[in-house]
């Protein structure tokens, strides 16, 4: 069986961390070859990565330099950027070119959430990258996915075709209403789907964490490093393939090969220890929701209310000032629900809150974490 310790290429190692595309070639070459000398093969990368040149990067350091069989490598098509049929091929072509392969062994439609299956709908782009399989230029073809797992569930009932499934799974984001982890991890089981991990650690977030929390970890083991746990914990749930690392140090790739080269699932206590350490973690929240939900009941604009708090919560947890994946989960809640900023102040919401939130004072924060880029939809 494969090693289940995938290279995440969405944050390579830079020359200017102000630059996404100035790559340190040096540094990424020597973490390539490490990683394959200790026996790990699958690289993950996408069309948009580093400014759309994560692929490239990913072809000078790897396809050139090592044997196509020595590696299998993973890339994805944004369905949110189709404005036509024809950008499909357009943008699969420049996809091999740019990696400088024949075949892509994984192939995913990125960032599936509502409006992003209803792009992949409307340029049919399913049948599309199931013609390239039936073409041998993919060999594998699934989805990452960024939603509600009743969509899921829609999305995987739709199309079995899908070899596999790509979702964000972490400790923290396990039971987090707004994300769903547990509960898309087990649509993908109901529908027998092998799933690929993203975000174990959370952007780095969870290689870091409070101190009594690291004191925990640290005194069941303490040679164990923060991020083992968490990649270990994504691991260890039964039906996935793959776990993806954005390795960016040496001290990275050599931590997290050493650990998954030979992996154990966790172990009743340490389940019990990451229990306490989510405790530690989600005492420290901006907004103290219990996402019981009876603020959203005859909201006159439709706003997801708790999920947004859980999503700001876990924003304002973040330790790193890496791509936040929240935005995206907002971005695909707000497809179907009122936005922050349509609050009318009404404060029914108010009313009904057993903790006496000031909600409509909360959603102005979340629209100024979440409102302030470019991407949103507007009524």
């Amino acid at each position: 069986m494969a090693k289940r310790l995938g290279f995440g290429c969405m944050r390579l190692p830079l020359l200017d961390k102000d630059d996404q595309t100035s790559f340190d070639t040096e540094a990424l070459n020597k973490l390539v070859d490490t990683f394959l000398e200790r026996g790990f093969t699958y690289f993950d990368t996408a069309y948009t990565y580093h400014g759309f040149k994560s692929e490239e990067a990913v072809r000078e350091a790897l396809v050139k330099r090592h044997d196509r069989d020595e590696f299998t490598l993973a890339t994805k098509l944004p369905p949110r950027m189709l404005k036509a049929v024809e950008d499909q091929d357009r943008i699969f072509n420049e996809q091999l070119e740019n990696c400088g392969v024949e075949f892509f062994d994984y192939y995913l439609l990125h960032n599936i959430g509502v409006s992003a299956y209803e792009q992949a709908c409307k340029f049919d782009t399913f049948g599309f990258a199931l013609k390239k399989k039936e073409e041998g230029k993919i060999k594998n073809l699934g989805i990452s996915f960024h939603d509600t797992p009743e969509l899921l569930d829609e999305i995987l009932t739709a199309h079995p075709e899908l070899d596999f499934v790509q979702l964000q799974i972490n400790y923290i984001d396990w039971e987090n209403p707004g994300i769903q982890s547990k509960r898309c991890y087990e649509m993908a089981r109901k529908h027998n789907k092998p799933i690929v991990v993203m975000e174990p650690c959370k952007g780095g977030n969870l290689a870091s964490v409070p101190e009594k929390a690291e004191e925990l970890m640290k005194a069941y083991n303490p040679e164990l490093s923060i991020a083992s746990w968490a990649i270990r914990f994504a691991a260890s749930q039964e039906g996935v393939m793959m776990v993806l690392s954005g390795m960016n140090t040496m001290e990275q790739i050599l931590d997290n090969t050493s650990y998954m080269a030979d992996f154990e699932p966790l172990n009743e206590e340490e389940y019990r220890t990451i229990s306490q350490v989510i405790d530690i973690i989600n005492k420290d929240t901006a907004i103290p929701c219990t996402t019981c939900r009876y603020c959203e009941a005859g909201c006159p604009e439709n706003i997801a209310i708790p999920d947004y708090f859980a999503l700001y919560n876990s924003a304002k947890r973040a330790v790193t000032d890496n791509i936040s994946s929240q935005f995206v989960y907002y971005l695909n809640l707000t497809s179907n629900h009122g936005k922050a900023s349509d609050c009318i102040d009404c404060k029914q919401c108010e009313k009904s809150c057993p903790q006496h939130l000031k909600i409509t004072e909360y959603l102005k924060d979340v629209s100024a974490e979440f409102e302030a880029g470019p991407g949103l939809p507007t009524k």
